[in-house]
């Protein structure tokens, strides 16, 4: 037997007379509808801002950043985690549409990717163990030192152009970077302040640390402050995501989560 919905039956007969009908979507269809698709990467390896939790969850400053952006920008958002390594050339690449993982806007980037305003801005430091010699943080001073650096980061790059002579250890993630300083794989590390800013105050493994030296704070390395990185011609979605920035910033939501994970301002 054919079946035939009611739906099917009223819209052929009203057409038929001449009158059209549109049954109403549900409003999460509609919802949903109104909602442009984002791709988002996130390395998913660098706590507070973006880390895995006991269930494999996605949490951190970054991820809440980018879910008030969503929502308030109107995007229908999915989350993708990628390896550092590859998270620009897979961007280029369309595998995904935004990087929102704390990446410093280097003079380097900005020639790969388009940024939007800073959402948050933190200089990078020196830490070592608080039972080391170190006092002198300059180049000749560190010559024979063993220096820590994530790959692929600012802090690599400037370690590398303004600290040649130091013998190096890249370290793929922050947490296998700050396990060196501890256990004394390395003698020193650079790092961005607040990622690390945490497990210095917060955990005990991080209570054999301390920063040395001043912030460091070179905007041909490190830029000026972290951006979420788009493709060079996504003008459109630049536009929406910077006018969704300023709007959590003024409504308080920014704060929020601000204070969720540091008891300072961070913009």
């Amino acid at each position: 037997m054919l079946r035939i919905s009611i739906q099917t039956i009223l819209r052929g007969a009203l057409m038929a007379g001449g009158i059209g009908i549109f049954l109403a979507a549900s409003p999460l269809e509609m919802a949903a509808q109104d909602r442009t698709p984002m791709r988002i990467a996130v390395e998913g390896a660098f706590p507070p801002f973006n880390y895995l939790d006991a269930n494999n969850k996605l949490q951190g400053f970054d991820i809440d950043i980018a879910n008030a952006l969503c929502e308030v920008g109107k995007f229908e958002c999915q989350f993708i985690i990628e390896k550092w390594d590859d998270i620009i050339p897979n961007l280029v690449a369309d595998k995904y549409d935004a990087i929102i993982s704390s990446m410093s806007m280097s003079l380097e980037r900005r020639q790969k990717v388009a940024f939007t305003e800073k959402y948050y801005n933190s200089p990078s430091v020196f830490i070592v163990r608080k039972d080391s010699s170190i006092n002198d943080i300059s180049p000749a001073a560190l010559s024979d030192k063993k220096l820590g650096v994530t790959s692929s980061t600012a802090q690599e790059s400037f370690a590398n152009h303004l600290y040649p002579e130091m013998k190096k250890t890249i370290f793929r993630s922050s947490p296998e970077l700050y396990k060196g300083l501890a256990d004394g794989s390395v003698d020193i590390i650079l790092e961005d302040k607040l990622a690390i800013y945490d497990w210095i105050a917060n955990t005990k493994a991080g209570s054999c640390c301390e920063f040395k030296g001043p912030d460091l704070v070179d905007v041909t390395y490190f830029g000026e402050g972290a951006g979420i990185a788009l493709r060079l011609d996504d003008k459109e979605r630049l536009t929406r995501l910077n006018e969704a920035l300023k709007s959590i910033k003024a409504d308080g939501t920014y704060d929020m989560i601000n204070a969720k994970y540091f008891p300072f301002s961070i913009q």
